[in-house]
């Protein structure tokens, strides 16, 4: 039974920061491709930020050199370090995995999800 919980959302000021976590069970974490997504009142669902079973990671690029993901080896836990947090960063965050070395951008691609944290910037 594969499990994805999210924490550490909150409220922060713009320019401030904020550390996402996702602790992932019921599956073998190393070979899953793992990102996180974002959805805004009245928007689509966005992928943010993507890394692969071997390590590689890719951005959205309104957030490129501002969030930064990692997933540590031997802890079955990913992380979204936010900083320089805007306005329009304001969302809830989730947490997704599918089966698979590379991650795709579409979010209809991911088997797995969390039932997110939510981050408010103002």
């Amino acid at each position: 039974h594969v499990q994805l919980v999210e924490s550490g959302g909150g409220l922060v000021q713009p320019g401030g920061s904020l550390r996402l976590s996702c602790a992932a069970s019921g599956y073998r974490y190393a070979n899953y491709c793992m990102g996180w997504f974002r959805q805004a009142p009245g928007k689509e669902r966005e992928g943010v930020a993507f890394i692969d079973a071997g390590g590689s990671t890719t951005y959205a690029d309104s957030v490129k050199g501002r969030f930064t993901i990692s997933r540590p080896y031997a802890k079955n836990t990913l992380y979204l370090q936010m900083d320089s947090l805007k306005p329009e960063d304001t969302a809830m965050y989730y947490c997704a995995a599918r089966s698979g070395y590379y991650c795709p951008v579409a979010s209809e691609r991911y088997n797995y999800w969390g039932q997110g944290t939510q981050v408010t910037v103002s």
